[in-house]
């Protein structure tokens, strides 16, 4: 038997979405389904009851996975089950960690996984918008101590009509896009993509969400009472107030003064390595061995606190910027001579190498999902080696931090990336990141850009990117701040990054650490990061200021046109013969698809004289022009019978050389003659009115022997 317990949430539209717990995985700490129609989520969560020994940060674990069956589909593969996490589960997972981390006390130290499951889906509503509802409501009804409730929503405009939660129908209509999180009080991440909106314009898109979040909330805690929520005694960290009032004595002001003087990052790290070893040798071997960690805990909160009142007090940087002021910024295209287009960005102490690759339609990302089995002909890849931050660690494959920043630079530029039939071509750009301090997903962006322009890929507008940060004060003093170094990122309240044209924005991601956040300093952020990024556009506009007319010489070259859609099957032909001929008499690759009435053909080829051949065969087939009789052709033999061969007159119109019309002499078999493949000149001579069949004569272009007497 089991105690279910049920609440309900109205969206603004009608529909509801229902928690239930009581029912499901009771073993687990806390459990809940999620349902909106029949899309249903399964959260679950668990935590330890102690910390390992020597761990001083969450280690929290945030797992989603679309599991196939709920769509009605088997997975691909071998082995015919699901495997490692798709992007797209990544990034809805990067989402609810975001979300949830912050809410947990700062001392709790126990491993703690959430895992959400998509078991049934309708195919209509989007489940993404529903995990962090479904991972925080688990926690809520567990005994985990946890500042919620947290939730989020997905709020697109569409038709100039704000939208909680929409379906894919509605998303894919939509010019705001954005999945948004907060408590009742606060929001605590942002992240989204727009078609050149305003600040203002966002803001409101916010303020939007957070209304529907509010009320998600509200009936969260209702279940938490409901199920009698208690929350668990746990062992904190170990403090000494002594030892840290030591430590802040000894070195505040040093870092004041070494944050004031405005040095390098690794002079900096020295300077502040080198108070820390001045404390350490004035104690004895057994303190140290007894408050190590507290040691480093505390000079590292001694370091935050020097950093942050130099902001506050004088408006100073650790790197002597003022708050708006950008770092240097150099740039420069067409670097590497063996791509397609190359571009280096770098600004301050941090640097992208982006290269472009052209490619043709069987270049394009396949996306073999629970939900979606489509194709992506605009790639964007981020890589985050550890030598750009002169770390030495080994590689393990694709990091989740990797993919989220990739997806937000590839959302930033795909805004302004012109599709089929304008650009025929599949693009990937890959970002090397080749320095790091401070938003290499921004300085992606903008390389990107010019890597698209250098390649002569006609984007529509170029786009720059700006990472904003905040340090606010008990007492009410802020301040923004333009193009945050990492150090500013790690000892900030908020990480804000803002990517656009100069007509809007176009991607967005906004983490926010404290609670409180005013839609006032938002606003502000906003606006001081549309002066930054026209700053950082003019510096890559004197690079290149447009795309090049022309791509590169060694670009492959493809053409898209469009046909008749009850062409599409004369051009491949039975079996595919028609269209494998093509390809091996031009040396092209053609590909074929399909939109509402409309056939598109792609033809791809290093050889502009092979594209322009194989076009004309694709014309002749698409549009045959017609056959005259009377009329002199050379054409390719068919097929060889007893009684004639069928010659090819126009791609897609035969025709019949009987035996008697090869030769005026008599031709005894068809195959001392001719070989299939072999190409013949001929005369139509005749059409059959009724069957449309044409006849054709070889003889009769060859002299007429004379008569013997």
């Amino acid at each position: 038997m089991y105690n279910e317990i049920i609440k309900s949430i109205d969206l603004p539209d009608g529909r509801k979405i229902t928690l239930q717990t009581g029912k499901l995985a009771k073993q687990a700490h806390g459990s809940v389904v999620v349902r909106l129609d029949d899309t249903m989520l399964l959260a679950t969560v668990v935590s330890n009851y102690e910390a390992k020994e020597g761990i001083d940060f969450l280690p929290l674990t945030v797992d989603y996975r679309e599991k196939f069956a709920s769509a009605g589909r088997f997975p691909g593969g071998f082995f015919k089950r699901e495997a490692r996490p798709s992007e797209l589960e990544i990034l809805t997972m990067r989402l609810v960690d975001r979300a949830l981390r912050p809410l947990f006390p700062n001392d709790y130290h126990c491993d703690t996984q959430v895992m959400i499951q998509l078991m049934s889906s309708d195919h209509k509503n989007m489940p993404d918008a529903l995990t962090c509802l479904a991972a925080s409501a688990a926690i809520m009804v567990s005994d985990i101590p946890f500042a919620g409730p947290v939730s989020e929503v997905r709020v697109i405009r569409m038709d100039g009509q704000w939208v909680i939660n929409p379906t894919f129908e509605q998303a894919a209509k939509s010019d705001i896009d954005m999945i948004v999180a907060g408590t009742m009080d606060n929001i605590v991440m942002v992240e989204g993509e727009m078609k050149e909106v305003s600040e203002e314009e966002m803001v409101e898109a916010i303020k939007q969400a957070h209304e529907s979040i509010k009320e998600q909330c509200r009936v969260q805690s209702e279940l938490a009472s409901e199920v009698g929520r208690k929350v668990r005694e746990y062992t904190g960290e170990d403090e000494n107030e002594d030892l840290q009032k030591s430590i802040n004595d000894f070195a505040y002001d040093k870092y004041y003064q070494i944050a004031e003087s405005a040095t390098a990052k690794g002079e900096r790290k020295d300077a502040i390595t080198l108070v820390k070893d001045e404390f350490k040798s004035t104690l004895s071997e057994e303190e140290l061995v007894a408050h190590g960690d507290l040691i480093s805990k505390y000079f590292s909160s001694t370091w935050k606190d020097a950093v942050r009142n130099l902001i506050l007090d004088k408006g100073i940087r650790i790197d002597g910027r003022t708050t708006e002021q950008i770092r240097s910024i150099w740039s420069e295209v067409d670097y590497l001579p063996g791509t397609h287009g190359s571009a280096i960005f770098t600004r301050g102490e941090t640097q992208s190498l982006t290269t472009l690759t052209l490619g043709n339609k069987k270049d394009e990302q396949i996306v073999d999902t629970a939900l979606a089995d489509t194709t992506q002909s605009f790639i964007l890849h981020y890589n985050f080696p550890s030598f750009s931050t002169g770390e030495a660690r080994p590689i393990r494959g694709v990091s989740r931090r990797e993919i989220g920043h990739g997806n937000l630079a590839y959302r930033a530029l795909k805004q302004v990336v012109p599709t089929a039939p304008e650009n025929p071509y599949t693009i990937r750009l890959v970002s090397e990141i080749l320095e790091s301090n401070g938003s290499s997903s921004m300085a992606t962006v903008c390389a990107g850009t010019l890597a698209l322009m250098d390649g002569g890929v006609q984007i529509t507008k170029p786009v720059s990117g700006i990472a904003m940060g905040l340090i606010t004060n008990e007492d009410g003093r802020f301040a923004v701040l333009s193009d945050i170094l990492g150090d500013e990122d790690h000892l900030g309240d908020m990480d804000f990054k803002i990517t656009g044209t100069t007509d809007g924005i176009t991607a967005c991601q906004m983490d926010i650490k404290v609670d409180g956040l005013s839609f006032e300093v938002l606003t502000k952020a906003l606006k001081q990061a549309k002066a930054g990024r026209a700053h950082i556009l003019e510096e890559m506009m004197k690079t290149i200021d447009k795309p090049k007319s022309d791509y590169k010489p060694h670009t492959p070259r493809i053409i898209m046109m469009e046909i008749p859609k009850e062409m599409i099957g004369a051009i491949i032909g039975p079996g595919g013969k028609i269209i494998q001929e093509i390809q091996a008499e031009t040396d092209t690759t053609i590909s074929i698809d399909e939109e509402g009435d409309k056939g598109f053909v792609q033809i791809f080829s290093p050889n502009l004289e092979s594209i322009q051949k194989a076009e004309k065969w694709v014309k002749d087939i698409a549009y045959p022009p017609i056959v005259e009789v009377g009329e002199v052709y050379e054409g390719k033999i068919k097929t060889i019978m007893p009684y004639g061969a069928f010659v090819e007159i126009l791609p897609g119109t035969d025709g019949l050389l009987h035996v008697s019309e090869i030769d005026w002499k008599r031709v005894e078999k068809v195959e001392d003659v001719f070989k299939e493949g072999e190409k013949v000149k001929f005369k139509v001579v005749n059409k059959d009115p009724k069957t449309g069949k044409f006849k054709l004569s070889r003889k009769v272009l060859l002299p007429r022997p004379e008569k013997n007497n």
